[in-house]
C-alpha cells in the first residue's frame, strides 16, 4: 500500500514539475516561430499567421485572467488547447519544405 500512495505522488509531482506555464509556452512558441524565420524555413506570409495566431492566443488569456479575478481550471485547459494547436501548426509550417 506504502509503495502505491508512494508511486501515485511521485508520479503527480513529475507530471507538475515537467508542465510549463501558460507564460512559458507562450516564449517557447515565440523562440520557435524565430528560429524558423532565421533558418528559412517559415515563409514570410507562415510568419505573420503565426504571429496573429499567438497574438489570439495572448489576448484571450489575458482577457479571461482580468474578467473574473483569474483563470478557471476549464480556461487554463481552453489556453492550453490552443497553444497546442499553435505548437503543432507551428511545427507543421516549419517542416512543410515551403521556406527553403
Amino acid at each position: 500500500m506504502r509503495t502505491l500512495i508512494l508511486t501515485l505522488t511521485m508520479t503527480a509531482l513529475a507530471a507538475t514539475a515537467g508542465a510549463q506555464t501558460i507564460g512559458q509556452r507562450e516564449r517557447n512558441q515565440q523562440q520557435r516561430i524565430g528560429q524558423g524565420v532565421r533558418s528559412g524555413s517559415l515563409t514570410p506570409a507562415e510568419t505573420v499567421r503565426l504571429e496573429r495566431e499567438e497574438a489570439r492566443n495572448k489576448a484571450k488569456v489575458r482577457r479571461d485572467r482580468v474578467d473574473g479575478g483569474g483563470m478557471t481550471a476549464a480556461e487554463r485547459a481552453r489556453a492550453q488547447n490552443r497553444l497546442d494547436r499553435t505548437s503543432r501548426d507551428i511545427a507543421r509550417m516549419k517542416h512543410n519544405d515551403r521556406g527553403r
